[in-house]
């Protein structure tokens, strides 16, 4: 487990209960305790961080392989000619283009079916607004609709690919992003529907405050009394401070770029602690891209000793189509109330990730319609020679499609929409582990699960970490495999397995003998994935 970072200035607490430092927001869940661990448990949300690839990272241009990323797209760029230079000489053109005729069909049916997907998801506004107003209780009512009108919209895409009789491309285009918006609407609904619960328990503990403050004086006195608790927080400051300086165990650093997903309670509580205790100033440093967005803490009961009753909130307020078009534009899977925001849309960042984006698909369509899909039906090629062939173009354009979607769309999208946090992916490539590989390779997707399936069926369910960690991979294996039949028409259950079988070798990989060697870890790890692709596409496709 990574540990936290404390910066050495004074976080303005948000409205929405995160922490607004020079860098952006942070943000903590609820904790929860586990069945096989009494240890409590919190989830980082968001920090302003950038991507590994991207060449305003000061780490990765300061990286001593920096060289051999250009050395890489040089040596596509050869390739890629020379692979032109030799369709020209063999058959007359560069490429034949059956492939793009084929992603072409019913573009315009599409697109409007894509407009159409989008465009529903606005109403889980008016939805939430019943909830906030109180026509709909959001437990369990609420979250019983929620959950129809979701697998509504899912049986509806798959059946819409299948009237329309889509090509594989069409289809799984649809079907994932159909995926998406229904994670991002689920996540929507859950927050404020579940801010919603709070409030009303909220409500319901001021009438009691209120109540009990009749016998000791009154709510008047109960707010000086809340002045005068401040008073004594302050003249502490300095005392917490040097304590807090020399127990690093107990308030560990989070250095800029943290790979932690979740940390102890006691350790956010510390992080907590510590931003209040450092300095009672936090300055909004600017630089040419990022500048903070704090809101002043002026609610009356700011200095109440109860966190609870001097943590305002913007809910409902939140709850509008213009907000909600702004989380869909921000490229996360997990609502919240507020994201660690900069303060400008460079235009230059966004035309060179556009062209970075049609450069590489030029290149990964070069090597699908070339490499892949004339030897993806193996024929009466063996299927050992199949797997060879299709090995090296299969990793390739898996980097491809990943710079693509995590680097290129994903940055884009967060330049258009302010948002700071642009750690969508970790450095998944030194794996030892599938689970190391899980958490890394796909944040936004792993943050969802996180939050709304592993920490919510431990929380809700009181399921052990195990427990949790099957539910989640299951869920996840049932998903790839839906997408897999609406591609391909079949029911094969080779990627479901592949993903559950994933689960004994994490066991096996936690081996301390195994897990010591790092370098063997990594090894296998990549000849794994170099053996799933081309196994996955020769089992759907020939089997």
């Amino acid at each position: 487990m990574a540990t936290l970072t404390v910066p050495p200035v004074l976080a303005t607490r948000t409205p929405s209960g995160g922490y607004a430092l020079p860098e952006g927001t942070y943000y903590f869940s609820k904790p929860f305790r586990s069945r096989s661990s009494k240890k409590l448990r919190a989830m980082i949300a968001f920090a302003p961080r950038e991507s590994h690839f991207d060449i305003n990272n000061p780490n990765s241009s300061a990286n001593e392989f920096r060289g051999f990323f250009s050395l890489f797209w040089i040596s596509m760029a050869i390739w890629t000619v020379s692979t032109y230079v030799r369709s020209i000489e063999t058959s007359g053109h560069a490429l034949n283009l059956r492939f793009a005729s084929m992603f072409s069909r019913d573009a315009i049916t599409l697109a409007l079916s894509d407009l159409v997907l989008v465009g529903s998801t606005a109403l889980c506004v008016p939805f939430a607004k019943a909830i906030s107003s109180g026509w709909i209780r959001y437990y369990w009512t609420g979250l019983i609709i929620q959950h129809v009108l979701q697998t509504t919209a899912l049986v509806a895409a798959i059946s819409w690919t299948f009237n329309r009789q889509w090509p594989w491309v069409q289809s799984g285009f649809f079907t994932l992003h159909t995926l998406v918006m229904i994670m991002k609407v689920h996540s929507y609904m859950t927050v404020n529907g579940h801010l919603q619960y709070v409030r009303e328990t909220a409500d319901t503990l001021l009438k009691d405050m209120k109540k009990a403050a009749e016998g000791a004086g009154g709510w008047d006195k109960a707010l000086r009394d809340a002045e005068a608790h401040r008073a004594e927080l302050e003249s502490s400051d300095s005392a917490n401070t040097s304590t807090l300086d020399h127990t690093p165990s107990e308030t560990p650093a989070l250095p800029q770029g943290t790979t932690a997903s979740y940390v102890d309670a006691t350790t956010a509580a510390a992080l907590r602690q510590r931003l209040v205790a450092v300095s009672e100033a936090a300055a909004a440093k600017k630089d040419d891209n990022y500048v903070v967005k704090t809101t002043p803490k002026s609610h009356v009961l700011v200095d109440h000793p109860n966190e609870a009753a001097r943590t305002p909130s913007p809910y409902p307020d939140n709850i509008t189509f213009k907000n909600f078009a702004v989380y869909q534009l921000i490229p996360t899977l997990v609502y919240e109330l507020e994201y660690p925001r900069t303060n400008r849309i460079r235009p230059l960042y966004v035309f060179e990730k556009t062209v970075a984006t049609f450069g590489t698909f030029a290149l990964l369509y070069t090597v699908t319609e070339t490499f892949i899909l004339p030897r993806a039906n193996i024929g009466n090629t063996s299927f050992a020679r199949a797997l060879l062939d299709l090995s090296l173009p299969f990793m390739i354009a898996y980097l491809l499609l990943f710079y693509i979607i995590f680097e290129c769309i994903c940055n884009g999208f967060a330049e258009l929409s302010y948002f700071a946090d642009r750690q969508f992916y970790e450095d998944w490539w030194n794996s030892t582990s599938w689970d190391e590989f899980s958490r890394k390779w796909n944040k936004p997707v792993h943050t969802f699960l996180l939050h709304h399936v592993y920490a919510s069926t431990i929380d809700s369910y009181k399921l052990s970490r195990g427990r949790a960690m099957f539910v989640t991979f299951l869920l996840s294996a049932c998903v790839h495999e839906l997408v897999m039949v609406v591609v391909t028409k079949k029911f094969r259950f080779y990627i479901f397995s592949l993903q559950l079988i994933q689960i004994p070798l994490i066991m096996l990989s936690r081996l301390p003998f195994i897990k010591r060697n790092k370098l063997m870890g990594n090894m296998v790890f990549w000849l794994g994935l170099y053996a799933g692709f081309p196994l996955l596409c020769v089992g759907y496709v020939t089997y």
